[in-house]
Order: C-alpha cells, then sequence, then structure tokens
C-alpha cells in the first residue's frame, strides 16, 4: 500500500504552496528532516505580528531570540511584518534585549520587506541593523521619530523601490528630499500617511517631484495643505505615467475641476489602473460627480475604483449618475468596484455586476433589508472572487437588527455566487469560501460544496485597508 511518505519529493513544494497557516508549517517541520528542510523556509519566509495576537509581545521576542541565535533561520525571512512591538526593550535573565533583536535582525540578510509601524518602538539601532540586508526593497515605518531614532539615518536606505511613513514628523519631512535624491530611479511607490497634518505641503511636493520620474503608486492620506497644485508638480515629473493614485483626505481647496484639466491636458492617466478618492458633506456633490466622471473617460485604463466618504456615512441617490457613468465607461476593465459609506442601490449593483464582467472584487453598502436580493445581483458577475457588504449605522441600530449577518445567510448568499468565490465579509467579520468533496457511500466523489469557514489568511482582508481617513 502507497503512503503519503512516498510522494515523489519534487511533489511536496507544490503541496506546501497550497498551506498558508504558520501552525500548519510548524507541524510539518516535525514530520521527519526531509519534510523539515522544504517547511522550515516556509515557516520563516513571513512573520506578521498584529495588536490583537494573544501575547503578540511575548512572542516577537521569543521570534528575535531565534533569529539571533540560529542564523541559518534568519537568512529564510523575506518579509517581516510588525504592527506590535514593544516599546521598551530591557534586560532580563541577564539577556540584553535591544541587542538581540538588533542581532536578529543583521542575520535576516535577505530581508525583502520590512513593516514597523507601532509608534514609538522604532529607534536608531534597529534602524541600523535594517540596513544589513542588501535585498530589502520596501519599508513601511512609523514616520514620528519623536527622538527615538535619527532621521538622518534614513538617507542610508538606498534602492528602495516602495516607501510608506505613517504620521511622519516634520524632521522626517525634512529628510525626505535627500532621501528621495538617493533612492534615484529605483523608488516606484510612495505612501504618506497622516491625519489631517498640515506637514506635506504643494511646496514641499514640488521639491521632491523631481526625484519621483519613475513612480508608479503615489499615495497620500490626510494631507490636508495638499492641493491639485501639489498632485500636479508630482505627475509633471513622472514620465511613465501614474499606475495607481490615492488622494484621501486632502485639502478642501483642492480643485478637481482644474486637476481634470490638467490631466486631459498632459494624458497624465494614460497608464493608471487604480483611483482612491474621498468625499464628505461639505462638497458640493453633483459638481463633484460630474468632475469625477470626466476625469476618468473611457480612455483612461481603470481596473480598481475606490471612493469613501470621509466624513459621516452618506446616503444621497444623486451618488448613483457617478456609479453608472463609470461602470458604462470601464465595463470591460473594471476588477475591483469598492464604495465606503456610502449607500447604493440594489439596480447598481446589479449593472455592475451585469456589465463588468471582468469585476473580482466588490465591496459595497447596502440597506440591511436589501440583503435577501443581493444574492440574485451577485449571481451575474462570473469572475467575481471576493465580496464585502457593510450596513450603513444607521440600519444596525434598531431594536431588532443583527450587526453582523449570521454564517447561515452567509453561506445561503456564496451558494448563489459564481463557483470562483473565495471571501465573503460582512460589516466586521469575514469568511473564506472552502471547497469540501462530497463522497457518495462508496466513497467516490460526486460533486464539491462550498462551505464558509473562519478567515485564515495572514493579510488584513482589503475591505479594512481602505478606509484610512
Amino acid at each position: 500500500m502507497i503512503n503519503f511518505i512516498d510522494l515523489p519529493l519534487d511533489l511536496l513544494p507544490v503541496i506546501l504552496h497550497h498551506l498558508a497557516l504558520p501552525q500548519h508549517f510548524h507541524k510539518i517541520c516535525l514530520v521527519n528532516k526531509t519534510f523539515n528542510r522544504f517547511a522550515t523556509p516556509k515557516l520563516y519566509e513571513r512573520i506578521s505580528v498584529y495588536s490583537w495576537h494573544k501575547h503578540g509581545k511575548e512572542k516577537v521576542i521569543l521570534l528575535f531570540l531565534s533569529l539571533s541565535r540560529y542564523p541559518h533561520v534568519a537568512q529564510h525571512v523575506r518579509r517581516l511584518e510588525l504592527r506590535d512591538f514593544p516599546k521598551y526593550l530591557g534586560s532580563s535573565d541577564g539577556t540584553d534585549t535591544l541587542e538581540m533583536v538588533v542581532d536578529g535582525l543583521k542575520n535576516c540578510i535577505n530581508l525583502h520587506s520590512c513593516t514597523w509601524t507601532r509608534d514609538g518602538s522604532l529607534n536608531s539601532r534597529i534602524l541600523e541593523a535594517l540596513q544589513c540586508s542588501q535585498s530589502l526593497q520596501t519599508l513601511e515605518i512609523n514616520g514620528r521619530d519623536a527622538g527615538n531614532y535619527d532621521p538622518q539615518l534614513l538617507l542610508r536606505f538606498i534602492g528602495l523601490r516602495k516607501i510608506s511613513l505613517i504620521m511622519p514628523s516634520s524632521s522626517v519631512i525634512s529628510v525626505l528630499r535627500p532621501w528621495l535624491q538617493k533612492t534615484g530611479t529605483s523608488l516606484t511607490s510612495l505612501t504618506i500617511i497622516c491625519k489631517t497634518s498640515p506637514i506635506i505641503t504643494d511646496a514641499k511636493l514640488e521639491l521632491v517631484a523631481p526625484y519621483l520620474s519613475r513612480l508608479k503608486h503615489f499615495h497620500l492620506t490626510g494631507c490636508s495643505k495638499v492641493t491639485h497644485e501639489g498632485i500636479e508638480s508630482i505627475l509633471s515629473a513622472n514620465g511613465d505615467g501614474i499606475v495607481s493614485l490615492g488622494l484621501e483626505g486632502l485639502s478642501p481647496n483642492f480643485d478637481v475641476s482644474q486637476f481634470r484639466l490638467y490631466c486631459a491636458r498632459t494624458n497624465a492617466f494614460r497608464r493608471l489602473r487604480s483611483i482612491t478618492l474621498t468625499v464628505n458633506h461639505q462638497t458640493p456633490l453633483n459638481n463633484w460627480m460630474n468632475e469625477i466622471a470626466a476625469l476618468l473617460p473611457a480612455s483612461v485604463p481603470l481596473e480598481t475604483f475606490q471612493v469613501y466618504s470621509s466624513g459621516k456615512f452618506m446616503e444621497d441617490p444623486a451618488t448613483e449618475r457617478l456609479w453608472s457613468d463609470l461602470v458604462i465607461a470601464h465595463q470591460d476593465h473594471l476588477t475591483r468596484f469598492s464604495i465606503h459609506r456610502i449607500l447604493i442601490s440594489l439596480n447598481i449593483i446589479e449593472d455592475i455586476c451585469r456589465r463588468c464582467t471582468r469585476l473580482e472584487q466588490l465591496f459595497v453598502v447596502i440597506e440591511q433589508g436589501s440583503l435577501g436580493k443581493l444574492g440574485t445581483c451577485l449571481a451575474l458577475a462570473q469572475n467575481l472572487r471576493v465580496i464585502h457588504v457593510n450596513y450603513p449605522m444607521k440600519a444596525s441600530q434598531g431594536e431588532n437588527a443583527i450587526p453582523v449577518l449570521s454564517e447561515l445567510d452567509a453561506q445561503e448568499i456564496i451558494e448563489r455566487c459564481n463557483s470562483n468565490i473565495t471571501q465573503f465579509g460582512c460589516n466586521t467579520r469575514v469568511w473564506q469560501v472552502n471547497r469540501e468533496i462530497l463522497l457518495d457511500r462508496h466513497g467516490a466523489p460526486i460533486g464539491i460544496k462550498r462551505r464558509v469557514m473562519r478567515y485564515e489568511g495572514l493579510d488584513i482582508p482589503e475591505p479594512f485597508l481602505v478606509v484610512r481617513t
């Protein structure tokens, strides 16, 4: 009788490719030496620590204990994502914790991507240790130095392809120009996330624009002093054409009309695949909708459209004209349609699902009472993989209202969707859709049943990453 252990070793990497959770790889490492050899690189390839992980701060210290003691293990780390980390690294049991973390980072010689975002947890020695990796291409850090690290150290990170700064201080922004000058033409992605901060201005963007000639992805959030003029300076310096643009929570003086005229005159959106925008109640809605529709004509190769209200929930039927115009213009290439904090009708959802034949991801806000009819609309989208539905706040506050869809109701909805569906979410809950092979009484396969299960992915579901202001 052939056992699993008799499978050709060439198949083992293929099998491991379909696993995602660290605990799965940990168990595989314990099978035997051969399995350990294949599974260990997968176990350490990506390390993620989030604030909601139980005992996350204690576990991250144990992680660095391993990385510092076993360089042959640390060399497997490609992506390090630390969104929770102790602010104070003291000494315990005769061990210098900071020294241990530094040694562990130095051993990660093949590190490609580092995310270190907890406020107050980053220091100069950690930044210096990260520079030991010659492979580092992506750096996402908390930009509030607060005396914990020297912003001048950032100038040593050269050759980066992606930079993300979270809540940067004025001292960090002051080194942005020389830093971007040193990255040269390698930088293709720049993200700056603030919280209604006046630090980033049009003038500062004009100063750094000459060093962003190869930029493909540019995202600004909460930069309340940035107008269309600052964005135009970035686009003007871009020779190849921007691919992804995020304009979230910028200045109320941002003139969409002037920006549209600039983009039309320069053909700035000739390569644009993705755009994220915000709107609020202070915006003259009819004028804004007309300008956005004109900003994104059919000649723009748009694949992802995301918009959300940066203030309170919006319920205005007038917005449906914009959704309809966008669907008509981009129905042949839209893959993601994402609307947050703005109510959308079932008629528009049906139109999106029917017209957009390449649609893969749909994030919408509907009335809770419309859920029963949602499945009929979703069934029209033959390539849909990811769905997330939110209720407007007022629809979840009634005496008999349920804040989150039940698993049974979620199961009923996905059974009406196409066979490609992999994820379904409602409000704060997300399920992954697994496949279960059905067998007859003789053990022969007779079909496949889709079943919603608890979400186990390492990545934060996309709907929770969109709204940032």
